[in-house]
């Protein structure tokens, strides 16, 4: 009896990387379209996805269209958050855990004020010079880049958005809440007083990125 032998998993991996690459900073995307970017064929690209797919890497939900079958929509799961930096996850929740052990709420409290604060003095140093907003949204991009965050700038209707499509300190931030908070704080002082900073979304709501609306103030 002839037996078929198994279909071998594609071996280009930084095609796979790619992917990957795509989906964590663009979101939900048809394997068609991910092909076009790749400029490789889709069924090269389903092959990278049905095995990440084995691995519990990627998922994908069904979108109707307005003709034919609905599109698949493939996105990382949560699994696939090990893929990238997590910048010494367990540690950094062993030292907080042992931080609220020993100096209790307020001393953590302490901590997490002078972090910010060396933050702010070494974002606005490495931004000197810079005035026009957009700018120095791109310097400030570009520092947090290099830490991990794959952040970058986007413009909409709305106006400006400060995007970082990975968190490498989500695990910790799971275990401390106050650190999302210190840095929408240090964004603030670091973009001015003569700019409003709020955030639109975020990661452990359950967003895919976290993304922050920059306004200027209307001056008076």
């Amino acid at each position: 009896m002839f037996m078929s032998k198994p279909q071998s998993k594609p071996k280009d991996v930084k095609g796979r990387r790619r992917i990957q690459e795509i989906l964590k900073t663009e979101g939900p995307q048809e394997a068609a379209v991910l092909a076009e970017k790749l400029g490789v064929s889709a069924m090269a690209v389903r092959q990278h996805l049905y095995a990440m797919q084995e691995e519990k890497l990627v998922t994908f939900t069904e979108e109707p269209r307005p003709k034919g079958r609905p599109a698949k929509l493939w996105q990382l799961t949560e699994e696939a958050n090990r893929l990238f930096p997590d910048a010494h996850a367990d540690l950094t929740i062993n030292l907080i855990e042992v931080m609220k052990e020993t100096f209790g709420e307020d001393g953590l409290n302490k901590f997490l004020d002078a972090r910010a604060a060396k933050q702010v003095a070494d974002y606005r140093t490495r931004m000197e010079g810079t005035d026009d907003l957009r700018d120095r949204l791109v310097k400030l991009a570009r520092i947090r880049e290099d830490e991990g965050y794959m952040a970058c700038v986007t413009e909409d209707d709305d106006g400006l958005l400060f995007v970082e499509n990975h968190c490498p300190i989500c695990a910790a931030a799971h275990a401390c809440s106050g650190l999302c908070a210190m840095e929408l704080k240090v964004f603030q002082l670091v973009m001015g007083s003569g700019v409003d900073v709020s955030r639109t979304d975020h990661i452990l709501a359950g967003a895919r990125r976290c993304a922050y609306r920059i306004t200027p103030k209307a001056r008076t």
